[in-house]
């Protein structure tokens, strides 16, 4: 599929700092949110973008703001341990925010009811902690509503209401989802905010505590480190009946990824193939053309899961017909909508002979919101000059979707990998298919032990490698990989095999 065409596919959304311009739209979200509270006024959000821009965000999707954020900082010592709302917003223009604070005081956070299923509510949070740490800040502390308190007023305190929230025998929609992201209860405050009803005027103080806060910091602020949780799912290929089927498997996988938290969801090489064991054809060649019809449907339904799941996918890799070639191509979906795609450079006899198979001609870096990273399908990974150039190019982790149909063959794309991981100083993830096809041509079986591999060296775990699945078994496997301690790696005195390249005397480059 060409560049161009993907765009069709894309939601792009967006977080980043409200402006004036959104007024309008951050006041109609609020009364759709909060319809029986009073909404912001303009002069109180012209005082907030004046006073402190970097702590208003929003989420915007396909120009429409269908998330939003408001805070200030505060020294939270200064108030008294039963303040209300109104005091420690100064009635909602913040003119009391104080630069030199240390906690930021989040005002509110709403989401459009129609995209509350999207993780947006958690996007907004990982930005105020970002925020947070970025600004050195001690903590985050908020006045939560306990919008369902109104339904036990009659058969518990206040207290007693959150205790049981906290011990999840009573879900509050507020308070649960303050719980899920981190915020310790500090105690309730009486007659917070005078419209709330559902609270019955109650709110829970809550604290996110900032573990990199420096309590004294010169002008030069280090990341002490950068976690990145991968989740790589080792796909087993068995008959289905339709599309759908394969969409309830495919998004299963993502959930999951999605309930650990991780960055990235990876699933393998040729994945799509499982969509050939429902269609009536047995010519492997004709069949690639059948299954290339299925990309519209394909696309769609990852860069949906991406968005809603907060998922970055790297989609495996799917045939797709471009000009009346067929191409293996890997997709990333990133969770702010936008997608790429690799094309695999290097054919192998089998694809070639079977499959009519052609290589692509271009090998990209791609940007994401974990550093930069890089796709290389299956066999591509056995060519070091690839791994070198996009290492060179910024490339912290590399993606290696595989489709292998025995021992042999999976072990040179892992030692292939792992020699990678070391000559490059990068993180190297492999993902691949296991059982098998009895109903399509060519995919008859398969062999695969997908892993998460690292640098061999003392900053990293024992054998270099922070994750690995059991061989031929359908399950997934969960690892961190720190991009900052591989970058104190790189510039260490201990093995600087990528540093300590003789450029002087041998270089790569891509020619055009």
């Amino acid at each position: 599929m060409a560049t161009d065409q993907i765009s069709q596919f894309e939601k792009k959304v967006i977080i980043r700092n409200i402006e004036r311009s959104d007024f309008d739209q951050i006041i109609a979200l609020q009364n759709i949110c909060f319809p029986n509270m009073g909404p912001w006024k303009k002069d109180q959000l012209e005082s907030h973008v004046r006073t402190f821009p970097d702590g208003q965000i929003c989420v915007e999707l396909d120009g429409e703001i269908i998330g939003s954020c408001s805070s200030l900082i505060v020294n939270f010592d200064d108030y008294l341990e039963q303040h209300t709302y109104s005091e420690i917003t100064d009635k909602g223009y913040i003119r009391n925010h104080n630069p030199r604070g240390g906690n930021l005081y989040g005002m509110e956070v709403m989401v459009h009811p129609e995209f509350r299923r999207m993780k947006i509510g958690r996007r907004l949070y990982e930005a105020r902690k970002r925020l947070a740490e970025q600004l050195n800040l001690k903590s985050i502390i908020v006045g939560g509503r306990i919008p369902g308190y109104h339904h036990y007023s009659d058969k518990m305190t206040p207290r007693e209401y959150a205790e049981e929230v906290l011990q999840q025998n009573i879900y509050d929609p507020v308070l649960t989802f303050q719980m899920m992201n981190g915020f310790t209860l500090k105690r309730i405050l009486n007659n917070y905010l005078s419209d709330d009803a559902d609270s019955e005027n109650y709110a829970a103080l809550l604290e996110w505590n900032n573990i990199e806060y420096k309590p004294s910091i010169n002008k030069t602020h280090y990341k002490m480190s950068f976690p990145v949780r991968i989740c790589v799912i080792q796909y087993m290929m068995k008959k289905i009946d339709s599309f759908d089927e394969f969409a309830t498997q495919c998004e299963h996988y993502v959930d999951v990824a999605s309930d650990y938290k991780s960055d990235f969801a990876v699933f393998p090489e040729n994945f799509t193939m499982q969509l050939l064991s429902f269609l009536d054809e047995r010519s492997p060649s004709l069949a690639v053309r059948k299954l290339s019809t299925f990309t519209s449907q394909y696309m769609e339904l990852f860069s949906e899961l991406a968005v809603k799941y907060n998922v970055n996918i790297v989609g495996g890799s799917h045939f797709i017909e471009n000009n009346n070639r067929i191409y293996n191509v890997a997709h990333l979906f990133r969770r702010d909508g936008t997608i790429e795609q690799q094309y695999k450079l290097h054919i192998s006899p089998n694809e070639r002979k079977w499959w009519g198979i052609n290589g692509g001609s271009e090998l990209g870096v791609f940007d994401t919101d974990c550093g930069k990273i890089s796709i290389q399908l299956s066999g591509d990974i056995e060519y070091p000059e690839l791994s070198r150039i996009v290492a060179e190019e910024g490339a912290k982790i590399i993606f290696v979707p595989y489709c292998t149909e025995d021992r042999q063959t999976f072990l040179r794309v892992k030692y292939c990998a792992q020699a990678r991981a070391i000559e490059n100083q990068v993180y190297i993830v492999t993902s691949g298919t296991v059982g098998n096809l009895t109903h399509v041509d060519n995919v008859d079986v398969q062999y695969a032990q997908s892993g998460i591999y690292t640098p061999a060296d003392f900053s990293f775990p024992r054998d270099g490698i922070a994750g690995e699945c059991s061989e031929n078994t359908e399950t997934v496997i969960m690892a961190e990989v720190d991009m900052e301690t591989l970058e104190r790696y790189r510039k260490s005195k201990d093995a600087l095999s990528f540093q300590d390249r003789r450029t002087d005397i041998y270089s790569l480059q891509i020619r055009t």
